[in-house]
């Protein structure tokens, strides 16, 4: 297995590689986990989680579930996070095939001029 909670302990190895950096990121930590925030902190682990059942990172999940835990709330609440999460994720995808449509549409009035053999094609 690839993922291993045993793995954060080697943030800080990784961190003392590039100090500086880890260093912001530390204290942007700090300030995104102080109590006092406008966003009560069993929302903050909400949203956390939210977004590491977006960006798929095991670490995340494993840690803002714990906090989210920790800070109150309930398993039905995290079960309703995971489906928010899922239908906004799939209103993502219906967005960006609004995007395709239009500009499917746009390449089809280009379609006689032939695609110049400089373009660049990004991967995403």
């Amino acid at each position: 297995m690839y993922a291993h909670p045993d793995d954060l302990h080697r943030a800080h190895s990784v961190g003392a590689a590039a100090a500086p950096e880890f260093a912001a990121w530390l204290a942007l930590q700090s300030a995104v986990d102080r109590e006092d925030g406008a966003v009560p902190r069993r929302y903050r682990e909400l949203i956390s989680v939210a977004v590491a059942l977006v960006t798929q990172c095991a670490y995340c999940l494993d840690v803002h579930t714990a906090a989210a835990r920790r800070h109150g709330v309930t398993a039905e609440e995290l079960a309703a996070t995971a489906f928010v999460t899922a239908s906004v994720r799939a209103g993502g995808t219906l967005a960006h095939a609004l995007l395709a449509d239009r500009l499917y549409e746009q390449h089809g009035h280009h379609a006689s001029s032939p695609t110049p053999t400089s373009a660049v094609t990004p991967t995403c």
